[in-house]
């Protein structure tokens, strides 16, 4: 069960997901708070505006996090995302070490919504996660936000490459 200011967060990502398309971009995006759900840094996909594909907010984020946050800090932080990682998304946060992911479309709906015509890893973050000796706790998807985060894609005219 999700806190009201979680629900807040998320469609903070959702609004960052918008951003993205409308800057012609991917449209994903991720917000990081620290424990007490104080948001230390928001992103936005740049994977089109940048040419870097591995231009993901979560893996911005999660970088940002390994330079700026003790692991402690880390470890109480969470990952607020539109969708769920890839994963090299997910493979950041554990390395990172950042302690919970919160999402709201699961990698399944993005590939319906928008079917990948480029290079993809079919394996979810919890997969990922799972196998790593680091303990993120994942919550996802959350479903009342599912509508709202999943009309973003209906204003995405570009193809994309990856799941970015």
């Amino acid at each position: 069960m999700l806190e009201p200011y979680e629900l807040d967060l998320l469609r903070r990502c959702i609004a960052l997901s918008r951003e993205a398309v409308e800057a012609g971009d991917n449209p994903f995006g991720s917000v990081l708070a620290d424990g007490d759900g104080n948001v230390l840094r928001e992103e936005r996909n740049r994977v089109a505006t940048s040419g870097d594909v591995t231009a993901h907010p979560e893996l911005a984020l999660a970088a940002w996090a390994s330079g700026h946050l003790t692991p402690g800090e880390r470890s109480r932080a969470t990952l607020y995302t539109s969708a769920e990682h890839c994963p090299m998304c997910a493979a950041a946060q554990v390395w990172s070490g950042v302690g919970r992911l919160v999402f709201v479309l699961s990698g399944p709906t993005v590939r319906e919504l928008k079917p990948v015509d480029g290079p993809a890893i079919d394996l979810s973050s919890r997969e990922v996660i799972s196998r790593s000796n680091v303990p993120i706790s994942v919550f996802g998807p959350v479903e009342e936000l599912q509508d709202e985060a999943s009309a973003v894609f209906g204003l995405w005219p570009v193809s994309r490459s990856s799941l970015g």
